[in-house]
């Protein structure tokens, strides 16, 4: 296994930045995952760090290796690729097959490692089925399988899930995550699933237009985002113009009305200065959850059944935002024009010039 480091990559296309000075460490062992909107960046780094696309500038090492300028058969990377790019006339076996015939492994050899490969996906046993007449997430665990039986240093996914539905999606991403648990391989997850993200990875970094705007574990890119852009894209939330009233020390007290003003934590802030206001659905107490706090008020404008959660659209004065909660508390049966009081706890907001 190895590390990877990126060192300020580049790639464009013509006049556009797909890769714009992007600078990447990943330890041994760990799984990092990529996560950022169509057209970021994120398959064309993944596609730098296999071999298949050349950096225009920039280097690339895996552990204290340069490999800036090596062709892919001379990194030992395993790849999955979101369309799986399996061979539809060949068996299982035969495409798990291709990696090893690639790199001229003695034919002898190739059973044992074959069966061990679709033994670690759950998968023994299949070598001579026809590889198009499996279902959509056996065909993942094939590429998958294929991927592995090189015994990579570095394995790359890019959008494995994307073609499962919602179940078998959840089912498989459990099932890789445990998988490169136990194998201890170095991973890349490029992906623009939030979830897929969070639930997954060690660490990750958010692309926005080809840079790296952000990198730490999920926790800390959730709840502490850099920027507006990284909590958008991070799940629901709400963003509110405010004005700064006043700032001491590191928090500055934002004013939304006449009864709703919010301390955040931000330091050197103009007092004639505009802010948006950044919070998460979830965060948002209202009713009976207040206790007997004195709290502002908002107007339900809808109420939006999602099964587990029960969505709330709220309009105080100028402000309209949405509030979230599970459908398990007990907030009596809320209704479209009840008027109800709300508040934000303390460090659930975000700052944002």
């Amino acid at each position: 296994m190895a590390s990877v480091t990126l060192k300020n990559i580049e790639k464009h296309f013509g006049e556009v930045y797909a890769v714009d000075s992007l600078s990447i460490e990943v330890a041994q062992g760990e799984f990092f995952s990529l996560l950022g909107p169509s057209g970021c960046g994120k398959t064309t780094t993944l596609r730098i760090v296999a071999g298949f696309e050349e950096p225009d500038g920039g280097e690339i090492y895996f552990g204290e290796k340069k490999v800036t300028h090596f062709k892919p058969q001379q990194r030992n990377v395993g790849m999955v690729f979101q369309n799986y790019a399996l061979f539809p006339h060949m068996t299982v076996g035969e495409n798990v097959a291709f990696g090893l015939q690639a790199r001229k492994v003695e034919k002898a050899d190739m059973p044992d490692k074959i069966s061990g490969a679709l033994q670690l996906v759950d998968l023994a046993g299949y070598e001579n089925r026809p590889v198009n007449a499996l279902s959509g997430g056996q065909q993942q665990r094939v590429a998958l399988a294929r991927a592995l039986v090189i015994e990579p240093d570095i394995l790359l996914l890019d959008e494995p899930l994307s073609n499962l539905d919602a179940k078998l999606r959840v089912e498989t991403r459990e099932q890789i995550r445990s998988l490169q648990q136990r194998l201890g391989i170095t991973t890349f997850y490029v992906t623009h699933d939030q979830e897929e993200a969070l639930s997954q990875s060690d660490r990750m970094a958010v692309l926005i237009r080809g840079k790296c705007v952000q990198v730490g574990s999920p926790r800390e890119v959730y709840r502490n985002p850099a920027t507006r852009e990284v909590m958008a894209f991070l799940g629901k939330a709400n963003f509110l113009p405010a004005q700064v009233e006043s700032t001491a020390d590191d928090y500055t007290t934002v004013r939304f009305s006449e009864t709703w003003k919010l301390t955040v934590s931000a330091s050197n802030v103009a007092i004639s200065a505009g802010a948006v206001i950044g919070f998460r659905p979830h965060d948002v107490l209202i009713g009976n959850e207040l206790g007997n706090i004195e709290s502002p008020k908002a107007v339900i404008q809808d109420v939006i059944y999602t099964g587990a959660y029960e969505e709330l659209v709220l309009q105080h004065g100028a402000h309209r935002f949405v509030a979230q909660r599970p459908t398990s508390v007990q907030n009596g049966m809320l209704r479209k024009g009840d008027e109800i009081p709300f508040a934000l706890p303390d460090g659930a907001a975000r700052f944002f010039a």
